[in-house]
């Protein structure tokens, strides 16, 4: 999906003239209560608006991890997975299924089975490449900043459940913090991938503002109801990070994140 750049221009304008030495703040975006927004512009200084730096579960967004982590390897290879909305005790998050999925659909709709079934995979090769702390180093290193302390010492790949895809506690960040990672140089790569999956061949290849743009709904523990909808999204020059009241939706986060940065540049 993608978000014109002309919807932003306000936003971008005022984002470049943070770099002269006025520093003036972007517009103050038109949020709804319980809603918080990080953002930054091309020259990444951080704004943050609501309780953007208050962690919550990060849902499917640990896809984002595991693109950087395997999404070159599982590009080249041309996976794909068939998702029918379960796999043993597991569910996705489309209960009927996705079908038929490739890494591009796969991120775009959320299909957190074939993301599990792909990680699976990965791991086993990594153990028999590297042996298990290696392999265990290997995952750790890009999930760290969204675990904290929570992941209990051991050898070897994590068991690789629900919580690693979604579900749960254990992966969990703020809007201001996923944000910050995603400005890191370090992410440099990756968002560039996500830029490519996200967006469509035309869009990625002659739109130079398209937005690459991905959102969820964290499910909690124990396949419960969606507790808050996320959205990310970028275009090369913006970098935001949305996150919605409790019992929203992917869609809702979509059209929000829309309305707020329409709303920013209205402000002009």
């Amino acid at each position: 999906m993608w978000i014109g750049a002309r919807t932003l221009s306000g936003l971008l304008a005022t984002a470049t003239l943070a770099a002269a030495p006025t520093k003036a703040p972007p517009p103050r975006p038109a949020l709804l209560p319980g809603e918080s927004l990080a953002l930054a512009g091309p020259d990444m200084e951080v704004y943050r608006y609501g309780d953007a730096a208050v962690e919550g579960p990060m849902g499917a967004f640990s896809q984002l991890l595991w693109a950087k982590l395997e999404g070159a390897v599982w590009e080249s290879g041309v996976l794909s997975f068939k998702c029918t909305g379960a796999m043993g005790p597991f569910r996705c998050s489309n209960p009927k299924g996705h079908g038929r999925v490739d890494l591009s659909k796969a991120l775009r709709e959320d299909c957190r089975l074939a993301f599990m079934g792909w990680a699976r995979m990965s791991a086993q090769r990594w153990a028999e490449d590297y042996g298990d702390g290696p392999a265990r180093a290997r995952m750790v290193d890009v999930f760290q900043p969204f675990l904290g302390r929570r992941l209990p010492d051991a050898e070897g790949v994590p068991d690789l459940g629900a919580s690693w895809f979604g579900e749960g506690d254990l992966l969990r960040t703020s809007p201001e913090a996923l944000l910050r990672w995603l400005a890191d140089p370090a992410q440099e790569e990756a968002v560039r991938l996500y830029r490519r999956l996200l967006l469509s061949f035309m869009d990625e290849t002659f739109k130079e503002n398209a937005w690459w743009f991905k959102s969820t709904a964290p499910a909690a523990a124990g396949g419960a109801a969606s507790t808050q909808a996320w959205a990310v999204g970028g275009n090369g020059l913006v970098l935001a990070v949305m996150r919605l009241p409790p019992g929203s939706t992917r869609e809702e986060a979509l059209a929000r994140f829309k309305a707020v940065m329409v709303g920013a540049a209205a402000k002009k």
